[in-house]
């Protein structure tokens, strides 16, 4: 029987879904919560990041009572005939979920550090809120926002907790590669969970040596921007 890749096929799916949805999310929350005065803006700030220091088992055991079938939005998918949990969606839920307080912070971390005089003199410009944010607000946030991008794909890909609650260990639908290196090393198969162990730690590599190299980049860019 030959080596089974559906892991990896999984893994890099549901990485790259997750990482493109909370890259938006992440971004949208940031910056909602950048401009919140509200009363009520330390208590969401703490709802936006506790995935991130809850334990992941915990965290699956909230989206379960959530998505599960007694759960409102699992009731609610249910009458149409349909179900989240054990599914392939369940696994980008999941890192969604677990990769989102890495996005948000870092991404909220860029916003408060803009100075607020380049915002207004844009403001008195006459220029649109969205030319403000896209052409002026994005761009001096955008190493900020590349960074928690980064550490949001590698959470994602790493994710194993909340992943092995929701959606279980299916083979080639929701068993991604840290699910697939726990049930290999489980079951005495060593020589099977090294493959998948040397496999994601050189994507991890990969992606922080790009990041590293986009960081250089950037760096110069700018040095050389500011001397004209």
């Amino acid at each position: 029987m030959g080596f089974d890749i559906s892991p990896a096929v999984v893994s890099i799916k549901t990485t790259f879904v997750a990482t493109f949805i909370t890259f938006f999310i992440g971004i949208a929350a940031a910056y909602w919560m950048t401009n919140y005065k509200g009363k009520f803006k330390v208590i969401i700030d703490i709802i936006f990041t506790l995935p991130l220091v809850l334990p992941p088992t915990v965290v699956g055991f909230f989206l379960l009572l959530i998505f599960g079938k007694n759960g409102p939005i699992g009731k609610l998918l249910l009458k149409f005939g349909t179900t989240i949990i054990f599914s392939w969606p369940a696994t980008v839920i999941a890192a969604c979920v677990i990769a989102f307080p890495l996005m948000y912070n870092t991404t909220k971390g860029a916003f408060e550090q803009i100075d607020n005089n380049i915002v207004s003199a844009a403001r008195t410009l006459g220029v649109s809120e969205w030319r403000v944010f896209s052409e002026v607000i994005l761009p001096l946030a955008w190493p900020g926002i590349a960074a928690g991008t980064v550490l949001s794909f590698a959470r994602c890909l790493g994710e194993f907790g909340a992943t092995l609650m929701v959606a279980g260990n299916i083979p080639q639908k929701t068993q991604t590669i840290p699910v697939a290196i726990y049930f290999a090393a489980e079951s005495g198969e060593m020589d099977k969970a090294l493959i998948w162990v040397i496999l994601i730690v050189g994507i991890s590599i990969t992606v922080m040596l790009l990041m590293n190299y986009w960081s250089e980049h950037q760096r110069k860019f700018t040095s050389g921007f500011r001397r004209r």
